[in-house]
């Protein structure tokens, strides 16, 4: 017999359906159940937009009719959202489903209603009067992007006979067998599948784009797609706050409240509370993500749209972040730590964000005792017996500084940094410590109050160094430390140089070099914090989020060479005197220093901005040192010198009441005191106010 349009149809598209095996036994086992006995005859399946839904509708009406069941189809959207309406419509469909099968019974109806999600205003109504009326033998199939009321799980009646299934993405194997179907060349399905995250929609527009003879690297090179996608998987959202919340549940590793607020203000709780509504997006302990194929469309689809705003969610995101590594306890730290390393998901170090995402359970964490013994079988394995038992005395000496990722199995990447100034025995005995610390010491040692860093030991127990969890752990506990220490420099000792240079490139660590031991060499990257303050350093990640570039960071981001601690006291007290000189203030050997660009970096600003901010920081050491216990009267005698200064220091002394001897005294106190905090500044140990 000849086969009408609507069976060659069916065919392709049988043809092209691959997966979804629980569900298609889920609804077998619906169609074979005894209609006396208990059994789960209503089908509840959800997922967002272009998840497969219609898909596997139309492979369920099919094994329906080919049991000999009438199927009855209605598609939400079509429908008027009423009782009367959904009725109306579904007496159409079985009077033409009856019209066009062979045999079937009321009792043996399959009842199908497509976009149930459009029915949520009479959901009751059909819980409690449509579904009931239906032969016991029926089996009903309910497919919408949101999941079940309350009601369906919570009733025991309806527990007893609803099988809830929320409609995963393919498999990698799933998604690749789909665009063979599709006919897709071998050699692009790997990569196509890579992109489509396992999304049957997205899957077949890269098929199609394929047939048309473009195959993309990334979704942004399609734009035509990315639209798409955005209409079908996401659809509208209510309003502007909504949309800047949807750009940062994208862009971010995690969404919270606070994230939102920085956005969108007092309308945060009523952002999120949609955002957590919506079927693509997950609550984890944490806060709220989206799948990531979401994430992926809603960023290609706003970087070429409104790069402004693009760049706009970036810094918020990037300046929370910072905020957060600086201002919480070190289990927060590193949940910031995430945020942070997140933006940086198109660089070198991209193995360790999709290890990220795809393992987001597993945490960067300080290191145990009990730890020590897999990191030291990881280093002997790698590097030799010589190199554990240095990290095993550094393990001993300073277990703190060990941090780690734990899986199931146990530790799963590591990294271990050295804190100068520590044992200087241990130091001597590490030549690759050893080799960092004289470096530093030859070309710029380091002042009193500041730190040395040395990443000495990074691995995991697969491929060490090129261990996707070690990169991740390095990066997560590199970050934490570079933002919070006073650290004049940071080392980070490899020796899969091949693998790391992109990844120190891309983050401006120019220093490089060679230290050797035990017939290892390893090569260290390095970077001078007095030269290259962290403040500028984060401006310059934070465009390289955007951008990808790569290389020493320019020139005029880097501050002169750093001032020791005497040479520095004696500039404070030159400034102090020509505090409302600009032209002799300008020539400040303090303008490059944390003093005038430290924290509040700004590109391209001459020596009249540096000296315009020098002169506010002196002004405010001044006013925190009035702000310390018992020490007003030597704020007092700083404002009367040099903020509002009498004609010679014999009439201050008149003005503030004081002999001139117990004068002259204060003054001195309050100097040194004041020179104290300022050091404290240029060495990153303290921020004065706002700063």
């Amino acid at each position: 017999m000849a086969l009408d349009l609507a069976a060659v149809i069916d065919e392709a598209r049988t043809r092209a359906f691959v997966g979804r095996d629980v569900e298609l036994a889920s609804f077998e086992r619906a169609l074979t159940a005894d209609a006396a006995g208990p059994s789960r005859r209503v089908l509840f399946v959800y997922g967002p937009g272009g998840i497969g839904k219609t898909a596997l509708l139309h492979q369920f009406r099919r094994r329906a009719r080919a049991r000999g069941r009438v199927a009855v189809t209605v598609d939400g959207r079509d429908v008027d959202c009423s009782s009367e309406g959904l009725r109306s419509a579904l007496d159409d469909a079985l009077a033409k489903s009856r019209g066009s099968s062979r045999g079937g019974n009321g009792r043996s109806q399959v009842l199908l209603l497509d976009g149930y999600d459009r029915f949520g205003p009479i959901d009751g109504w059909v819980r409690d009067e449509l579904l009931p009326s239906l032969d016991a033998g029926a089996v009903v199939v309910l497919l919408g992007r949101d999941a079940p009321s309350a009601a369906w799980r919570t009733d025991p009646g309806w527990r007893a006979v609803t099988a809830v299934h929320p409609l995963p993405v393919l498999t990698e194997a799933e998604s690749v067998e789909l665009l063979a179907r599709a006919e897709v060349p071998d050699g692009f399905r790997c990569r196509l599948a890579a992109l489509g995250q396992g999304h049957p929609l997205t899957l077949a527009l890269l098929a199609d784009a394929t047939a048309s003879g473009r195959v993309p690297d990334d979704l942004a090179e399609l734009p035509d797609l990315v639209a798409t996608l955005v209409a079908q998987v996401v659809g509208e959202a209510p309003g502007e706050a909504h949309v800047l919340g949807l750009a940062l549940c994208a862009h971010a590793w995690l969404t919270t409240e606070d994230l939102l607020r920085s956005a969108v203000g007092d309308r945060a709780p009523e952002v999120w509370a949609w955002l957590e509504a919506q079927p693509w997006v997950t609550r984890g302990a944490d806060g709220l993500y989206p799948h990531e194929l979401v994430r992926d469309v809603l960023d290609a689809d706003l970087r070429s749209r409104s790069p402004e705003t693009f760049r706009r969610v970036n810094r918020i995101v990037h300046e929370l972040a910072v905020a957060g590594m600086r201002r919480h306890h070190a289990t927060d730290q590193r949940l910031w730590a995430y945020q942070k390393l997140y933006l940086h998901r198109r660089s070198p170090f991209a193995s360790a964000f999709w290890a990220l995402r795809e393992r987001g359970s597993a945490a960067v964490v300080a290191g145990r005792p009990e730890d020590h013994r897999e990191v030291l079988e990881v280093i002997e394995r790698y590097e030799g017996g010589p190199s554990a038992a240095v990290a095993e005395r550094w393990l001993d000496a300073e277990p703190q500084n060990l941090m780690v990722m734990r899986h199931s199995s146990g530790v799963v990447g590591f990294m271990f940094q050295v804190v100068h100034p520590t044992d200087p025995a241990l130091c001597a005995a590490d030549p690759v410590v050893r080799t960092a610390l004289d470096h530093a010491a030859r070309i710029s040692p380091a002042r009193p109050g500041e730190q040395i860093t040395v990443a000495r030991f990074v691995g995991g127990p697969d491929g060490h160094q090129r261990d996707a969890h070690a990169v991740l752990v390095a990066s997560v506990g590199s970050t934490v430390t570079w933002l919070t220490r006073p650290l004049a420099w940071s080392f980070c000792a490899v020796l899969d140089c091949e693998f790391w240079r992109p990844a120190f490139q891309y983050l401006g660590l120019t220093t490089e070099f060679e230290a050797e031991f035990e017939g290892l060499r390893y090569t260290v990257f390095g970077i001078d914090w007095r030269r290259c303050p962290v403040e500028a350093w984060l401006e310059l990640m934070a465009e390289r989020e955007l951008t990808g570039a790569t290389g020493p960071p320019p020139p005029e981001l880097l501050r002169p060479p750093p001032l020791d601690r005497a040479r520095f006291d004696e500039a404070v007290r030159a400034a102090l005197r020509d505090l409302h000189a600009p032209d002799r203030l300008k020539a400040s050997p303090l303008t490059g220093s944390g003093l005038a660009v430290g924290f509040d970096f700004e590109e391209g600003a001459g020596p009249e901005r540096a000296a315009e901010r020098l002169r506010a920081t002196l002004i405010g050491g001044i006013e925190q040192v009035g702000r310390e216990p018992r020490a007003e009267a030597l704020c007092r005698v700083l404002q009367r010198t040099f903020v509002r200064p009498a004609p010679t220091q014999e009439a201050a002394a008149e003005v503030l009441g004081l002999p001139f001897s117990t004068y002259r005294r204060h003054l001195g106190k309050a100097v040194e005191r004041l020179t104290d905090l300022l050091w404290a500044v240029e060495i990153g140990e303290v921020r004065l106010g706002e700063r």
